[in-house]
């Protein structure tokens, strides 16, 4: 992808400033230790600018090829090769998740409320596959502690990491712990897209590494982005952080280091040169494993935004694409109103969730600038993107700092770069 002058594409230079200065305010603030941001229109970049330090102690300066971790930016990822699997007639949306996980047969439904977890119901309807790429499946994440259920995931060690080695696995241990809700009645972040990660595996008899790298990295480009960062890019891995209020998701993705130590306003969570990511693993995590570049994302969206094709390697249909932008969930309902208000910084009225990532569906009750069937998604570590097809624009923002909901990084984005649009 090539960067142009952004007039050419209906971006005004001067107007895209802001974003250089909002950048730079970041770090200035210390709110960030170092991030990018990668504006791209028509299929060529308007704008690409990185700023700071990819880790504050050893002066390491964050530049376009620093390699992040981009936990749940993974999870578009793993449902782009999930939808592959569909088109060549591997399943149906609507199949049974216990069709090809047998482990997930006999799964109950937790009572809720003030109920012990042993306190279950049948299911009332099977967890089907839609439900895992819309996160209505039933299941919890670990981190969330808010009941018995995402306890007794900790206690199963049903994260990342964990002394499990595989997903199929983690998979059948993780079936074994009842529902969070009956599949299909809340949208509830989760660990939906490890399991759909698994069934990737059964579908294509590959492991989820050996299908990303063959049927996706290496189509599209995507050099440096995998499940640990090669021993000669060991260099251009950022640093973790966190608020100095010391906030922060320790159960996503992988464990921070032993040793916290304070560094200009911001906690180091994890070192660029002592992380688990630095060694290969064996348990391959669709929905937060990745580590990546802004370029490499890049491509990534560009071939969604293209309507599944990129440089002539064509992943998804036109059909598939569109499809998978289509807000999923029941009655054209949106998060809000599958009981998540709010998630990260953003809240969620007005936004949808289709395959793999949300979508705007009312720009005006989300109280954000953007077009109708706008999607997006982020990472735990502030990592974020959104596609714009009515725009024909992508946006990738890259930082290291954990929780995403710190600050209202987001909504600050999106306003300083449709600002820029002059045609």
């Amino acid at each position: 992808m090539n960067q142009t002058d952004p007039e050419s594409l209906g971006m005004s230079s001067a107007r895209l400033q802001r974003v250089s200065d909002w950048l730079r305010q970041q770090i200035s603030n210390e709110r960030l230790a170092g991030a990018s941001v990668m504006v791209s229109r028509h299929g060529k970049i308007a704008y690409f600018e990185a700023a700071g330090q990819a880790e504050l102690e050893t002066s390491k300066p964050f530049s376009n090829d620093t390699i992040v971790r981009i936990y749940s930016m993974s999870k578009p990822i793993t449902t782009v090769a999930a939808m592959m699997l569909c088109e060549q007639g591997c399943f149906q949306l609507d199949d049974p998740v216990s069709q090809y996980i047998p482990a997930f047969a006999h799964t109950p439904v937790w009572r809720g409320g003030d109920y012990e977890i042993e306190v279950t119901d049948p299911v009332k309807s099977p967890m089907t596959v839609r439900h895992l790429m819309t996160h209505t499946s039933g299941l919890t994440y670990s981190f969330m502690r808010a009941n018995v259920i995402d306890r007794a995931y900790r206690k199963q060690q049903i994260g990342v990491p964990s002394e499990i080695q595989t997903l199929e696995e983690w998979v059948n241990r993780l079936a074994k712990i009842p529902l969070m809700c009956q599949p299909g009645s809340e949208w509830n972040y989760s660990v939906s897209t490890d399991v759909l990660g698994r069934l990737v595996e059964v579908w294509s008899g590959q492991s989820l590494l050996e299908f990303f790298e063959t049927q996706i990295f290496k189509p599209l480009g995507m050099d440096d982005t995998g499940f640990h960062v090669d021993a000669a890019k060991h260099h251009r891995f950022a640093a973790l952080y966190s608020p100095p209020s010391g906030a922060d998701m320790s159960n996503v993705g992988r464990a921070p280091a032993a040793n916290e130590q304070r560094a200009a306003g911001l906690l180091l969570q994890e070192s660029g040169s002592v992380s688990s990511y630095l060694e290969p693993t064996t348990l391959y995590s669709g929905g937060g494993g990745l580590t990546s570049t802004i370029e490499d994302y890049a491509r990534f969206c560009q071939m969604l935004l293209n309507g599944g094709v990129l440089d002539g390697e064509r992943l998804l249909s036109r059909k598939t694409v569109e499809f998978m932008r289509q807000n999923q969930l029941p009655e054209n309902r949106d998060m809000a109103g599958m009981g998540q208000p709010v998630w990260s910084e953003t809240s969620y009225e007005g936004i949808g969730f289709g395959l793999g990532f949300a979508v705007v569906i009312d720009p005006v009750k989300a109280h954000i600038i953007t077009s109708v069937g706008e999607h997006h998604w982020g990472g735990a570590a502030s990592t974020f993107f959104w596609l714009d097809p009515q725009e024909d624009l992508f946006v990738i923002f890259f930082a290291q700092l954990m929780p995403s909901s710190t600050y209202p990084i987001r909504r600050e984005l999106r306003a300083r770069v449709y600002q820029t649009l002059i045609d």
